[in-house]
This record gives C-alpha cells, structure tokens and sequence, in this order.
C-alpha cells in the first residue's frame, strides 16, 4: 500500500492528506478474519512511507493555493501545477516498482488527483485495461479551477493521456456539470456512467442490485483496475470527505460491487481508495469505514488473481 498525503488542489473541505494515517489508526481495531475474503492479511499487508517528497510537496502546493485565492497569479497557478506534476511522477515511480517486483499494489489517498500516477504505472506495466471508478463525482472537467491535475479533473486526465484504458465504468454519480455530461455522451462506448438516480430509480422500480451490477461491469475486460473515491458512499459512512453528497452506496452495495467484479473471471489489477478524511474533532469513523473497505478490496483483489471462485 502506497500512502499519499497529499490535497492541494481540494475544492471544499481539506483533510484528506491525513486519510493514510486515519486508515492505519482505524486498522488496529479491525477484525483480521473476513466472512467473505477469509484472511488476506495472511498474503502480507505493508502500509510504506510515502514517496519521497509528496508530504512536503503536498504542504507547498497548498500554501501557494490559499494564496491564489487571495490573490490570483497564473505564474502560481502554473507553480502548482509543476508540483502536482512531480508528485504523479513519484508516485507512478513508486507503485512501478513494486508492480515490476510482482506486487499487488494499492494507493492510499489523499484526493482524488493522486490516484492518476497509480494508474499510469498500471497501465505501463500491464497494458491495456479497464477502469471501475466509484464516485459520487464524474471527475471529467477539464483543469478544473485552472487547475491541471485538479481532484475534479483526474478522469478526464486518465481519458485524454491514458488510451490504454479501453472503458471507465463509473458508479454512484451524482454531482455533474453540463460539460462532463457532454464529455461522458460524446465518448459513449468508452465512458459508461451510471447516475446514482437513474441506479435508484430502478431499484425502487423493483430490479435487484445483482442485476445492475452485472449491466456496470459487463463492458470491463479481463483485467480491471479501481479507483474509488470513498464519497461514493453515502455520507453518514463519510462525513468528513472533501466534497459529500447526499445519496450514493451503502457499504454492502460496494462490497458487493467489488465481490462481483472479482468473482466474474476478471482480475483486479490494483485499485486505489481516496479522499477518506478524519473529522476535525479526531473523529476516527472515516477512517474506521475507509479501514474496512480497505480490507475488502485487498482481500478481493487477492482472490481475483487466483481465478473465478462462489
């Protein structure tokens, strides 16, 4: 596991630079055998340092952020960006050379920008794959803020610089604006949104979360990386995210989501999980939920490799 504590280009609400820590505080008091994944822990879980120089990056980013804000400069602005820049680069670095050693890597966020790197690195190592996104934000703006690697900008980033990733299948969206509804039409076929309402919808209609879940994964291919973004979840399970939204999973909603992936005959190449966030107070339920779905998609991801099982 991969930790990156790093939120600078945040839009709402800071904190989740300090998600990695929250994990691994909540993680002590998390039962190690699974109903449903047995005991991953047994395969080795190690929580690294950071990358070199993410943390002190993350905090000069974010200095030079509240400034714009006070007064705007596009040479800050394109300083930022730089800084963004060399913290993707670092953390592609890093998850490289754990996957070429032949480890299952997962990256800890941190926003949602941060996961782009852990992506990249996937897919040169692995070639052309899909990508499951849980979020309750579409994540395609284009330089949001004039940001370049804004949190709300990281899929359109993946869509634009990664060709490699032949579909995004997002899940559980619900905060949108017109040109990312212009983006995800104008790339049907390669972008599958499912809309939190229109998911809703059918469920009150009578359809079961089986049956929607086999439509949202049947277009990936083979091999699968997720990116989940734990706003994705109902808020009451995140309430100290960055951005929260009414509506979006339950906690057996996305447990069952990965579940279904991993049991489908794909593999879970890696996956990351972002903008988990303790509460100002030391509120430790992010990270308690963050800990535990954490687990499950360790432990899911690990079963994935060794091939379709009940």
């Amino acid at each position: 596991l991969v930790p990156v504590p790093f939120d600078a280009t945040t839009s709402y609400r800071r904190g989740a630079a300090r998600g990695p820590q929250a994990i691994l505080r909540a993680s002590y008091q998390v039962d190690l055998h699974d109903h449903e994944v047995g005991d991953p822990w047994r395969a080795g879980i190690a929580l690294l340092d950071p990358p070199p120089g993410v943390a002190e990056r993350g905090k000069e980013a974010r200095r030079r952020v509240e400034a714009l804000r006070e007064a705007p400069d596009e040479a800050r602005r394109r300083e930022v960006d730089t800084l963004c820049f060399e913290v993707n680069d670092a953390v592609e670095n890093e998850v490289g050379r754990w996957l070429k050693a032949g480890k299952l890597v997962g990256t800890i966020g941190g926003d949602h920008a941060t996961a782009f790197g852990a992506i990249q690195a996937h897919v040169r190592h692995f070639g052309p794959l899909g990508l499951l996104h849980v979020d309750a934000h579409a994540d395609l703006r284009r330089d949001y803020e004039g940001f370049r690697w804004s949190h709300a900008s990281v899929m359109e980033a993946v869509c634009r610089l990664l060709p490699d990733v032949e579909q995004l299948v997002q899940v559980g969206v619900r905060d949108y604006c017109e040109e990312e509804a212009e983006r995800i039409a104008a790339q049907a076929g390669r972008i599958f949104t499912h809309f939190d309402a229109d998911l809703n919808q059918r469920l009150f209609d009578g359809d079961s979360w089986s049956r929607l879940v086999s439509e949202i994964i049947a277009p990936l291919p083979e091999r699968v990386y997720v990116s989940f973004d734990i706003d994705g979840l109902d808020p009451k399970l995140c309430p100290n995210t960055g951005t929260p939204v009414p509506g979006g999973l339950s906690f057996a909603q996305a447990c069952y989501l990965i579940r279904a992936l991993a049991t489908s005959g794909r593999r879970i190449a890696g996956f990351d999980l972002v903008e988990v966030a303790p509460g100002p107070d030391g509120d430790e339920w992010d990270g308690n939920v963050g800990a535990r779905l954490l687990y499950k998609m360790i432990g899911w991801a690990l079963r994935s490799a060794r091939g379709p099982t009940d």
